[in-house]
């Protein structure tokens, strides 16, 4: 049985979506603590400060290929993976003088997620990532793979630029980061995870990440190597399912490392820092990603954690990256 830890304390109660907005949740407006609860939390997750939102709609699950394939359709809309990269504007990322890559690497690609064949070091996330031609939303694994009965998964390798397409074709948006953590809290007060304390290794599988030695033996205890269909999982204390693991979630937000810095004194409906900057790519305009995903594991990245922060560039496109969006009342 799963421990919820603390009790809602904004006397929130989860309500199912209205005619008006299928498949989302209402999050009645309140106040919390945000950033990092426990000795795994990083630098960025401090100092804790108090946030104030006001009540918004959230989607249920993360938007899955199904819902992804509805707005290519109705728009004719091509992701960011499924174009050749631009050049000029690639640069832009990059420290000054970067060379150009050859052509053969400038072709329609994202990242595909390639086991090593035993334990390596996990400083360097490339013996796991491979930028791959042809891979994309329709063909998760690269060509030769793709969604035929995967409709109910999440929908993956779409870059911020095309989910906030979605959100906008779907009269929505994405959540800030604030309120993306205060729907995934559920209302507990101060726990670490969107189910409680309960270490994500304890007891019943509460959500779909890597169980093992990451990132060269899954033991598969939650029976999913990759990602999982949405409703997989018990849904938090608001109705949300899958704020941990599965995949990360975009924000709207841009990313500072020290935006928790800026705002420790209290924030009320955050929108996030005006400026963007991750010390380890100074140069990279980057958004602020959320929730982790089918790869986290408590030696590398322990993403499930509700205040856990992850960050790319607008245009980057992985396999376990999808989002979520909100709508105002």
């Amino acid at each position: 049985m799963l421990s919820f830890g603390s009790s809602v304390t904004n006397g929130q109660e989860k309500q199912s979506g209205s005619t008006e907005n299928p498949g989302m949740v209402w999050i009645a407006g309140g106040e919390f603590e945000q950033g990092g609860d426990n000795e795994q939390a990083a630098a960025d997750e401090f100092p804790k400060h108090k946030v104030k939102v006001r009540g918004f709609w959230m989607d249920a699950t993360e938007v899955t290929n199904a819902q992804f394939a509805a707005f290519v359709r109705a728009t004719g809309y091509v992701t960011t993976a499924e174009r050749k990269p631009d050049w000029e504007e690639l640069k832009k990322q990059l420290p000054a003088g970067t060379p150009k890559p050859d052509e053969s690497v400038l072709v329609p690609s994202s990242l595909v997620f390639e086991a090593p064949d035993g334990a390596v070091g996990l400083s360097d996330y490339s013996q796991w990532w491979e930028w791959k031609e042809g891979a994309n939303w329709r063909h998760p694994g690269g060509p030769g793979t793709d969604i035929v009965g995967k409709e109910d998964f999440p929908v993956v390798h779409v870059s911020w630029l095309d989910a906030q397409a979605y959100a906008k074709w779907a009269g929505k948006r994405l959540p800030t980061e604030a309120e993306w953590e205060y729907a995934a809290r559920g209302g507990l007060k101060n726990n670490v995870y969107p189910w409680g304390n309960e270490p994500a290794s304890s007891g019943t599988p509460k959500a779909n990440f890597w169980q093992g030695d990451f990132p060269h033996k899954n033991t598969l205890l939650d029976k999913f190597y990759t990602s999982a269909p949405v409703k997989s999982f018990p849904a938090n204390r608001y109705g949300l399912y899958d704020m941990g693991g599965n995949v990360w979630e975009w924000c709207a937000d841009l990313y500072h490392n020290a935006y928790y810095e800026q705002v420790k004194s209290g924030a009320d409906n955050p929108s996030g820092p005006a400026t963007s900057f991750d010390p380890d790519e100074p140069d990279a305009l980057k958004r602020v990603m959320r929730g982790g995903s089918f790869l986290c594991n408590d030696s590398y990245c322990s993403g499930y954690r509700v205040a856990r922060r992850m960050k790319s560039t607008e245009d980057s496109s992985m396999e376990h990256v999808g989002f979520r969006c909100v709508r105002d009342k």
